[in-house]
Parts: C-alpha cells; structure tokens; sequence
C-alpha cells in the first residue's frame, strides 16, 4: 500500500515537457548504454528510461537509436566502452560507477551520463554536484548515507549487535560505504561483519561466512550486480531466516525483507532530461547532477512470515508500502 509518493526534487522543480525534442540535422543521434548483467533483470529500468526519453519526444528507432551493450562481467566493461566509443555514439548512458570508470577510461569527449551514481564527487568521477566539469553528469542518490539509515531501521527491525555486511569489491564506491558503516556501527556498539563479493557466485559463500560469524541481520549496499540478481538474493535471506536490507525496492519485490533508498525508476526516467539537453547542445560539465530527495521504506510481510521476522508496529506504520 502507497503512503507516499517518492519524487525526486529535479522532476518537482523542472516537470516533464510532452515533447521537446531538438531540431537537429544531420543523423539520427545514437546513445550508447553500458549494462552489467542480463538484459531481461533491467527490463523497468530500460521501459522507465524509454518512457522518459517519449515524454522529451524521442521515439526509439524513429528519431534516436539506442546501442545496448550487456556485459557478462565486470571484466567485459571495459571493451563494450571502448566499442562504444569508436562507434561515436552522442551519449554513453553508464547507470553506475561501476560502468562509469571504465566508460571514463574509453572516452574524456563523448558525454557519459549515469542514472543512480553512489558518490559521484566522493571517488572523483565529478568535480562537484553544482559544476561536474568534464564530460559527465547525471542522476545520483547518497549511498553512503542512505546505507548508515538502513543500518538504523536493520537493527530497529531486528536488534543484534552482529550485521552483516555484503559489500562489492568491483563496486568503487563501496570502499567510502563501508568505512561511514564501520563509524555508524561503532557508535551504535554493533559489531560489522564484512562479506566482500566480486559475482553473484560468490552470493553463497559469503551467506555461509555471514552465517557462521552467527550475524542477526544483513545490509546489502546498492550495485549493479545485487540489483541484478535480485531474486538469488532473496531466496539466499529466505534459507538462512535472516532480516535483510536493501537499497533497492526491486530487491524487495523479489522477495528480499526490507529496503530503504530512492526510487530507481524515477531516477532513469530522469536520465532523459539530460539526454535532451546535451543533444540541444548542452555541455554535461555544466549541467548540474541531480539528486533523490525522497527515500522510500519498503518492506515485505510475507517474507517476514517466513523468515519468522517480527516487525515492530511501529516501523510497519511509518513505511512508504508494505506488501502483503
């Protein structure tokens, strides 16, 4: 159940035009999108960026082109930049910093624009929100304050003084998330226990290492990998009945406890304004990065039930939905 809308501030301040599309000459523009994973475990991110691109008036495969490239792994980044670099694309759309250092290694020229950077000015991909400078820009959210609040509600909805922690190691903002939760958690005397991953194989292994360290609950930062895999997630909290906290209310929907962070959807819509705007000629260095203003609770009953999760009243009152 809906209890309130999530609205980033830039949509509230700026609105979405019916149409707007630039009167260009020339070729139809291309964008170039740098993905981790399979296509089908992004598809409501790809239909909001496309719903958003309609509303600016671009239609796919009429007036712009969109050249996707999946990469199997982290390891595969690198070259699907660099060929969409040589393809020349006007734009390369990398959603996070996981696909912004490479797509910055293949190109210093063409604009990149993310759609849910963690810390964009902490690990230096801008120079500040207000001034990017550069070639990128984009839409972000605070992770590394965001996940110190989730840790707040995790041990609000399941007290223990033992979290774990599944942190990506190929994620470059997780280093600085971890280190704000190691200060959160010591002034909260809770005791961290850090279950680094590189893939999703290794989602087993490190439940099996958060297990045995006999940890209360597990707090899972955002990145491309845990969006992802979402569903293997969820059954891995599932099996072991442990409380589980994401960043991601997709990750909830597949059946993960709880989440506390920003509405993805909305965020990628958004990447269509920027698109409009650098295509009209706008540099992205002078285009201000966007942030979520609005951080939704979500929380799922059913898993609660299963895992035998008691979920104070209190925090079922206060979330933005529940599901049943």
């Amino acid at each position: 159940m809906n209890r309130r809308q999530f609205i980033a501030t830039a949509v509230c301040v700026i609105g979405w035009p019916v149409v707007g599309l630039a009167q260009r000459t020339g070729s139809v523009p291309r964008i170039g999108f740098l993905g981790l994973g399979k296509s089908e475990d992004w598809t409501d991110q790809i239909e909001a960026l496309r719903l958003g691109l309609k509303r600016f008036g671009y239609h796919e495969g009429r007036n712009l082109l969109i050249e996707f490239r999946w990469a199997a792994a982290i390891a595969e980044l690198d070259r699907f930049a660099e060929e969409l670099s040589k393809l020349n694309v006007d734009i390369i759309i990398a959603p996070a910093s996981t696909q912004v250092e490479p797509a910055l290694r293949a190109t210093r020229t063409i604009p990149i624009v993310f759609a849910q950077h963690a810390d964009p000015v902490g690990i230096g991909h801008v120079a500040s929100l207000a001034h990017p400078g550069g070639n990128v820009t984009g839409v972000s959210m605070v992770l590394t304050e965001m996940a110190a609040k989730g840790l707040e509600i995790l041990v609000e909805a399941q007290p223990g003084k033992r979290v774990g922690v599944l942190w990506n190691l190929t994620t470059p903002t997780h280093a600085r998330v971890l280190s704000v939760l190691e200060e959160a958690a010591k002034r909260k005397s809770i005791d961290l226990v850090g279950a680094p991953i590189s893939t999703a194989d290794d989602f087993n292994r490190a439940f099996d290492l958060m297990v045995n360290e006999k940890v209360a609950s597990v707090l899972v930062p955002s990145s491309p990998i845990t969006n992802a895999r979402r569903r293997a997630l969820a059954e891995l909290g599932i099996k072991h009945r442990l409380p589980t906290m994401f960043a991601n209310r997709a990750n909830v929907e597949a059946g993960g406890l709880m989440s506390y962070g920003p509405n993805f959807n909305s965020m990628y819509r958004y990447v269509a304004f920027f698109v409009d705007k650098i295509l009209k000629g706008e540099k992205p260095g002078d285009l201000p990065v966007e942030q979520a203003s609005k951080y939704e609770l979500v929380l799922n009953l059913a898993t609660a039930r299963l895992i035998g999760a008691d979920l104070p009243s209190v925090l079922i009152a206060r979330a933005d939905e529940v599901i049943e």
